[in-house]
């Protein structure tokens, strides 16, 4: 059995590898399933493992949302807590329970011991580790050590886990602590993972930007005890490049562009809009916002009446704190003079959401994974970037011309891009339909030769 993976801009190959017996396989770093770009990730990574190894692979997962995760009704042997908590996921978690908001006090003293608590626990961690390797049970998180001994692979999900900001938003000492708290997190688990001796592959991600040594150092230790890395954007390539990242690194895409979900028609117009806005929770000022909110209510009027289209408001992340996506499609509709022609559609299957976005004419979204599942339903998307992991993106797909910055948004522009591209959606339907299958086809093959390979080095 021999395996060759060569870095050569991105580019791999791997020769015959095969894997006696059944292969135990655990997914880490898996997020919050009120996120339906998450869902997507994780329900399409499931899904190209099994592909790939075959029905009788054991999957077990780790996550901080281990009922969101069960509730998804994946075929996974187990879902387990992390290893170690995020203290704003732990500190939402508590919120949601207590009824608190953010800004409450309780919220931001829970959130300070629940950090403070992670080194806690990546004590007992540590302390487990070692008794797991000396063949003893250890008494912190002891089925999760048990399922990642017994495994031949640990994949890193599908996401941005390395990250200190996002590359268009501004940075503020909230989102700074809360980048770095995951950092530790999510660097903690791959260090724990190698101390085991198991192989980790990271599936596709997005990298950076980092604004400090210390974010650059935790995502260079992770990703340096990584056999492989994949990436799914040229940007993210770069800025591992730079960082020195020794593990071989291959491009390809986004994994959701694999996710499945059943099609069907609205019953909502001839001619449909649909809309995922939505920005980071404290990303922006109070006023930013509200500049966002207003130019969708007036460059959305101005088209319904211009075009004679319907609208319709698909909320992606609807975390049930303030100024999630649900409340900014509300605050949206309810500016519009055309409000009778919108609906705002809160759905709770990721396959609904899915089968809406692939119904509508062109979709306008300010989030990566609904303009990823437009993608592969060939619908025309219009992008407000917030991040180069949605410009990568779009480069990818050679549509650059559909991407607004977020800070260029303002009613005319958003106006002019929508009407522009809606004069060329069939031409960009045509388009995305001989795009769209080679993507998909990379992805299918970089996630195959990676895991070979690691399953060869295990």
């Amino acid at each position: 059995m021999v395996a060759t993976l060569v870095d050569e801009g991105g580019i791999c190959t791997v020769t015959k590898v095969s894997c006696e017996g059944s292969p135990r396989v655990h997914i880490t770093h898996v997020g919050n399933m009120a996120n339906k770009g998450t869902q997507a990730l994780l329900k399409s990574d499931v899904s190209l493992i099994r592909e790939i190894l075959g029905d009788d692979v054991v999957i077990s997962v780790s996550t901080a949302d281990v009922q969101g995760v069960k509730r998804l009704g994946l075929q996974v042997d187990s879902v387990l807590p992390t290893l170690v908590d995020i203290p704003y996921e732990v500190a939402d978690s508590y919120a949601k329970r207590s009824g608190y908001t953010r800004s409450d006090y309780r919220y931001k003293v829970y959130a300070m011991l629940s950090f403070l608590n992670m080194f806690v626990q990546m004590g007992l961690s540590s302390f487990s580790a070692v008794l797991t390797r000396l063949g003893v049970n250890g008494f912190f998180r002891k089925d999760l050590f048990r399922y990642v001994k017994d495994c031949d692979v640990v994949l890193s999900c599908s996401d941005e886990n390395f990250k200190e900001s996002a590359s268009l938003l501004p940075i503020n000492i909230y989102w700074l602590l809360t980048w770095w708290s995951m950092l530790v997190s999510k660097t903690w688990k791959i260090l724990v993972v190698r101390s085991l001796g198991k192989p980790v592959v990271m599936l596709p991600n997005s990298f950076g930007p980092f604004r400090t040594t210390i974010g650059r150092l935790l995502s260079r230790m992770a990703l340096n005890n990584c056999c492989v890395v994949l990436i799914r954007d040229r940007r993210s390539y770069q800025i591992a490049r730079d960082m020195g990242i020794k593990a071989p690194m291959v491009v390809t895409s986004d994994t959701a562009l694999l996710f499945d979900g059943s099609s069907s028609s609205s019953n909502f117009g001839a001619g449909v809009v649909g809309v995922c806005p939505g920005l980071y929770s404290h990303s922006v000022s109070g006023e930013k916002m509200m500049n966002y909110v207003v130019a969708h209510a007036e460059a959305l009027d101005r088209v319904i009446e211009r075009l004679g289209v319907s609208v319709v408001f698909l909320p992606h992340y609807v975390s049930g704190f303030k100024y999630d996506d649900l409340e900014i499609s509300q605050m949206i509709r309810s500016r519009m003079r055309y409000s009778d022609m919108v609906r705002v559609l809160n759905l709770d299957s990721l396959e609904e959401f899915k089968s809406w976005i692939g119904s509508v004419d062109l979709l306008v979204s300010s989030k990566m994974h609904p303009c990823v599942l437009a993608t592969s339903s060939y619908v025309p998307s219009l992008c407000i970037a917030y991040d180069h992991k949605q410009t990568g993106f779009f480069s990818s797909l050679d549509m650059d011309e559909d991407v607004i910055s977020l800070q260029q948004v303002n009613s005319n522009v958003l106006y002019e891009k929508i009407v522009d591209l809606w004069g060329r959606r069939d031409e960009r339907r045509r388009f995305l339909e001989s795009k769209v299958p080679s993507l998909q086809r990379h992805v299918r093959e970089s996630v195959a030769m990676a895991l070979r390979f690691a399953l060869d080095k295990s």
